[in-house]
């Protein structure tokens, strides 16, 4: 069941228990139905139109929608086909005060302006631009990188396509997918768009005119420390605070822009997961609380059970509404993210006693808060979680630091696949979780609060142990 693309048990009793008499494991998802309704909702209709977000959700819109969609004459009761295409796309949750300013409407921009209907107009221009690879860059500094290089095709009224990713070069990610961000998340434009650059980029006129240009044509401060798009003017002057940095609410800061817009190119390149990384959540919600989850289910199964529930059928809201529900995590729980080791040279190092007093503030405040997952490098902290009996602890099951080893030699050790694996589903359980603590300092807890800003969690708030060294 964590592999739906093979045979497994579940599979297997299903053909002896038909209909809706195994029960569904809580924790895990339909990877390959759910590629299948992002995919729906990741193109254009007919003659160009935009996806129908704003109407049906999940499989009701993939599979019932069209049944029901209105004649041309229906539409005028929502007042035009514009209404059909509104400020709502699917990877915004929440409401618009739980995110950062205008995200609904820069989401939709941003989809829109990567997805133009006619990838070959020939007035069309593009930004080809490998991740970067320079030697000690994280999947931190790789994503800050890239929001750098979406800000200037934004401002340059260009289409970005992004190229070979280290670090999907592994055997996990196979097919067209490998050495792709397309193997971890959608891409971030169409597969039309693609062919168009990269056709482009073989004519030595189109690069003359600059129809098409690479991330050698800018300098690394264009890219690191350049002009944050103000077609949205400047949202982020109204940010609401709710970081807390020792007890106190941080007002203002010197890079409020980039903070606004890092957190803005991070959900639109992250809006859709692919199906391999549904599998590692899959794989690493299993390892954490897979136990819990079946207790759970056990206790809910009926008295008898199977005898008497083998043929009953799955009914139609089972199908097509429960089953687009966020798949079962002990809640509340609280993301905790804590960076040692070498980071002591960029920033300000907490001891986990820093961690836990914080979570025992939030505790206080929200007293059934009882579960962390844990997010570290470091086996000693790890080692340390254990002098909490009090609390939950849930993390990755993964070989850790030991001792002052470097974070470049440590990833070394566990190799590509693994040392890019493991991160991403750290950062997607912390995105999602319901509270979260880390550090200012660390560019990944820093892009974290990104996605949980532009993923409706802004009122839950972010406690950090420290403040970032640029603001």
């Amino acid at each position: 069941m964590l592999d739906d693309s093979n045979e497994s048990s579940g599979e297997f009793f299903n053909r002896r228990l038909k209909g809706n008499s195994v029960p569904k494991p809580p924790h895990l998802e339909n990877c390959k139905m759910n590629a299948k309704i992002n995919e729906h909702f990741d193109k254009r209709g007919e003659n160009g139109s935009l996806p129908l977000w704003s109407l049906w959700k999940g499989k009701l819109g993939l599979e019932l929608f069209e049944l029901a969609l209105p004649s041309e004459a229906q539409q005028t009761q929502f007042g035009s086909r514009a209404v059909l295409e509104n400020d709502n796309p699917p990877w915004v949750l929440g409401s618009d005060a739980d995110n950062f300013p205008l995200t609904r409407r820069v989401q939709r921009d941003l989809w829109i302006h990567q997805h133009p209907v006619n990838c070959s107009d020939p007035s069309l221009r593009f930004l080809v631009a490998d991740w970067e690879r320079i030697q000690g860059f994280g999947i931190g500094a790789q994503l800050a990188g890239m929001a750098g290089i979406l800000a200037i095709a934004i401002n340059d009224n260009r289409v970005l396509v992004t190229g070979y990713y280290n670090r999907a070069d592994h055997r996990g990610c196979q097919g067209s997918f490998r050495g792709h961000w397309s193997c971890y998340f959608f891409s971030e434009t169409s597969q039309e768009c693609r062919d168009r650059a990269y056709y482009l980029m073989r004519s030595k006129e189109a690069r003359d005119d600059r129809l098409i240009t690479m991330k050698d044509n800018y300098t690394s401060k264009e890219i690191w420390a350049g002009r944050i798009p103000r077609v949205w003017g400047d949202p982020w002057s109204y940010l609401q605070p709710t970081t807390d940095v020792d007890g106190e609410l941080l007002r203002r800061h010197r890079k409020m822009d980039r903070r606004w817009w890092r957190a803005q190119a991070l959900r639109y390149l992250m809006r859709f997961r692919s199906e391999y990384t549904c599998k590692l959540l899959n794989t690493a919600r299993h390892s954490a609380f897979g136990l819990q989850a079946a207790e759970m289910v056990l206790k809910a199964i009926p008295s008898g059970w199977p005898k008497g529930h083998a043929d009953i059928p799955i009914s139609d809201i089972e199908n097509f509404v429960w089953s687009g529900h966020e798949p079962w995590s002990p809640r509340p729980i609280l993301s905790m993210h804590v960076r040692m080791g070498d980071k002591a040279c960029e920033m300000k190092v907490v001891e986990f006693e820093s961690y836990m007093r914080l979570a025992e503030r939030i505790r206080r405040n929200f007293p059934n808060l009882n579960s962390i997952w844990l997010s570290t490098e470091m086996q000693a902290i790890v080692d340390k979680s254990r002098l909490y009996p009090q609390w939950k602890f849930y993390y990755s099951r993964v070989r850790r630091q030991v001792g002052n080893t470097t974070m470049a030699r440590y990833e070394a050790s566990l190799g590509r696949e693994i040392s890019t694996n493991y991160p991403l589903v750290n950062f997607i359980m912390a995105a999602d979780a319901d509270f979260f603590i880390g550090a200012m300092g660390s560019t990944w807890c820093y892009l974290i609060d990104g996605m949980r800003n532009t993923g409706g969690k802004v009122m839950a708030g972010y406690l950090s142990v420290n403040r970032d060294r640029f603001w």
